[in-house]
């Protein structure tokens, strides 16, 4: 059912150090900044020859993500992502075998605008997991 690694997400507590840090010390291919309101955050996509990596910072106090960072203030690896071919098709195969999807169970359109679901880590060994339909 998943496909290919889309993007390893990682909370960050200081946004500009942490694209510094991948841009002039790892001499990766950062993108600009953008802000999803509907999620809470800002991010920005560093693109790698094998996938991505995501860069989280909270929009506002009530973001997931401050509450990521208030229990791990350094930041650190929030979520991964795997690409499925339908996102219906998943959510169902998933929800029959008993996985919890997080929110109100729907599809939402993600930073790459195309749908998502996260699924509660306490049943993927501890990560929480990303799909995203592509």
């Amino acid at each position: 059912m998943i496909g290919r690694l889309n993007h390893v997400a990682i909370a960050v507590p200081d946004l500009d150090a942490a694209v510094a840090l991948y841009r002039d010390a790892l001499g990766a291919d950062v993108g600009a900044p953008r802000d999803e309101p509907e999620h809470g955050v800002r991010v920005v996509f560093i693109s790698l020859p094998n996938t991505k990596i995501e860069l989280l910072h909270p929009l506002g106090d009530d973001s997931p993500i401050a509450g990521f960072l208030s229990r791990n203030p350094a930041g650190g690896i929030h979520h991964i992502c795997y690409e499925v071919a339908d996102i219906r098709a998943a959510h169902d195969r998933l929800s029959a075998q008993g996985a919890r999807v997080l929110g109100s169970g729907e599809p939402k359109i993600g930073a790459h605008g195309k749908p998502v679901l996260f699924l509660h880590p306490k049943d993927f060994n501890g990560t929480l997991i990303e799909l995203e339909e592509v």
